[in-house]
């Protein structure tokens, strides 16, 4: 790639409509989130499996009709670090897309180790790091073309999904499967699970970051946030009911690949690699989404110089945040090499449950002339964030915790610096 000449920080260009923005979300959660998180999320709530998925979805609404209403009056690159700065203070701002920058960062390495352990087994650190290079190139290369390859995810992975649903529901072991919903579900058990589910929702934010590049964003953003989530829920209800049906809560928090041993138990032994090829595709799908989104709020805290101002950089050419994500893939590809996918995970749910907290707590200062949500959807949102971030397991709370307070250190180190400065 030639390095483009020095630009100042000129706006984005908006190209995205409403279907591109749902395609996006859509690509978002759609990803390997529902070929990885049910087993754990099983092996936690049991039979309450169900149970959980509605409450991650609760949740979930909550946030993003929060995230909808704020970047409708905010639809600039950045997401709950604009909303918290403008709503809260220069510091939740800051404390959110902290947040968000290192969750969603550990988010990408699990994306691309779940490519490598699907593709390539014995060697799924290199597959991880060569999807990632790939990856960061297509988004180098601009938005438009991200949002095509995007369109090619989701037609693949649906195709696969609803393979699944219709080899297990129509299989002879669906029958002999008792659910006996709530039978050895604890309550804090069935709050893990939503946690480990919820890391499968949260790609709708992708939609409210891209704020900058869609076209009539106050229309558009409230239509494409919901739909997006909508239209996953739907799928991700009818595959946890039919991998339930065949292998039971106990079979499904044992499974190592659980759709792929579903389509097994149902017979259709053919269909597993085509599921290994579409868990692939997934993973890809997300891991393109989400460089997108840790790209455009980099650029968002550049500008305000919480990330050195170099990076607020855009591409005279491709009119993408070159710099941004040029960072952001060199440090997915260091993790990607180096860590390790389960932790990653639990780590990022924690640091993503954070930001939405912002996101609702900013929520809930909107007036009736702005476009308020009812009351009861901010508070909510942010009572179930701060509950499930802390449910999570015990070290993911540890660390999280950690490199939050690293993030607020480096914070007020900064703002003792500047008032110094200034005096």
């Amino acid at each position: 790639m030639s390095q483009p000449a020095e630009t100042a920080s000129p706006q984005l260009q908006r190209r995205l409509g409403v279907g591109d923005a749902v395609l996006i979300g859509l690509g978002s959660m759609i990803g390997a989130g529902i070929f990885a998180a049910l087993a754990p999320a099983a092996r936690a709530a049991g039979s309450g499996l169900l149970v959980a998925l509605a409450l991650a979805a609760v949740v979930a609404y909550c946030n993003a009709t929060s995230s909808a209403r704020l970047a409708a009056r905010y639809p600039a690159s950045g997401g709950t670090y604009v909303y918290g700065r403008e709503r809260l203070g220069d510091f939740w701002g800051y404390l959110a897309g902290w947040a968000f920058v290192i969750g969603k960062t550990a988010s990408c390495a699990a994306m691309a180790l779940t490519v490598g352990s699907y593709v390539w087994p014995g060697h799924a650190h290199a597959v991880a790091v060569a999807a990632v290079v790939a990856l960061t190139a297509v988004n180098y290369a601009g938005i438009q073309k991200s949002a095509w390859l995007t369109r090619v995810v989701v037609a693949v992975v649906l195709a696969v999904l609803a393979a699944v649903v219709v080899a297990s529901l129509t299989s002879s072991a669906a029958d002999t499967v008792r659910l006996d919903v709530g039978s050895d579900a604890t309550v804090t058990g069935v709050l893990q699970a939503a946690g480990l589910l919820f890391f499968a929702f949260a790609g709708y934010a992708r939609i409210a970051t891209l704020g900058e590049e869609v076209r009539d964003p106050a229309r558009t953003i409230p239509r494409a946030i919901p739909l997006a989530l909508g239209l996953t829920l739907v799928v991700y209800a009818a595959v946890a009911l039919a991998v339930l049906m065949v292998l039971g809560p106990r079979g499904l928090g044992e499974a190592a690949a659980p759709l792929s041993d579903a389509v097994r138990a149902s017979g259709a032994d053919w269909l597993a690699p085509v599921v290994r090829v579409g868990a692939a595709v997934a993973a890809l799908g997300s891991l393109l989404a989400l460089i997108l989104g840790v790209s455009r709020t980099t650029l968002a805290m550049a500008r305000d110089r919480h990330l050195p101002h170099v990076l607020a950089a855009v591409h005279p050419r491709f009119q993408v945040p070159y710099r941004a994500e040029l960072l952001v893939g060199a440090v997915v590809v260091i993790l990607a090499a180096t860590a390790d996918v389960r932790g990653a995970i639990g780590f990022s749910s924690f640091g993503v449950l954070v930001y939405y907290a912002v996101a609702n707590a900013s929520a809930w200062t909107l007036t009736p002339d702005e476009n308020r949500p009812p009351r009861l959807v901010p508070a909510v949102g942010l009572a179930g964030c701060l509950l499930l971030a802390f449910t999570l397991p015990a070290d993911s709370v540890a660390w999280g915790t950690i490199v939050l307070a690293a993030g607020i250190a480096a914070y007020g180190i900064r703002r003792a610096i500047s008032a110094r400065r200034a005096s």
